[in-house]
């Protein structure tokens, strides 16, 4: 697995939190950025919000860019501005399920989902559940939140 230091884990959070900056604003939607490291450090895939379409999220996109089968995601890093979602519309998989899934073993946020749009979002705990280290970066919340807003997050 993927064990950065510090600094690692500061820059490729920083690189998700640019790319949520081109997200484009949606009334009912966060701007989320996302970033997948490999174990040599070396990006795999990124995405964000809205990226290829109107519904998708940012770890949804760059997880669509690797095969779901690709053997480095055993061992990788996805950073990700905000808490992986927990819960979608019913023809949606959350984005903790598709982490869980692609067999990612750590996650890195800067900021767990506040009860904007969904009461209790519990992706951090999802995950930690089925074993995925989760590391929070609070100093880089003020960041993330940046990029939302439109939201007039508090």
């Amino acid at each position: 697995m993927y064990a950065p230091d510090r600094d690692q884990d500061l820059r490729w959070i920083q690189r998700a939190i640019d790319l949520a900056a081109l997200c484009p604003p949606a009334a009912g939607a966060y701007s989320v950025g996302a970033v997948i490291v490999g174990e040599n450090g070396t990006e795999l895939a990124s995405g964000y919000s809205r990226a290829t379409g109107p519904r998708e999220h940012a770890e949804e996109v760059a997880l669509a860019q690797l095969p779901q089968d690709d053997p480095r995601l055993a061992a990788a890093t996805i950073y990700s501005t905000l808490e992986p979602c927990s819960q979608r519309s019913a023809d949606r998989t959350p984005c903790a399920q598709r982490i869980i899934t692609a067999g990612i073993p750590r996650v890195v946020i800067a900021w767990r989902e506040p009860a904007l749009f969904v009461d209790d979002c519990i992706g951090y705990e999802q995950l930690v559940e089925a074993g995925v280290v989760v590391v929070e970066l609070p100093q880089l919340a003020a960041a993330a939140k940046a990029a939302n807003a439109h939201l007039r997050l508090t």
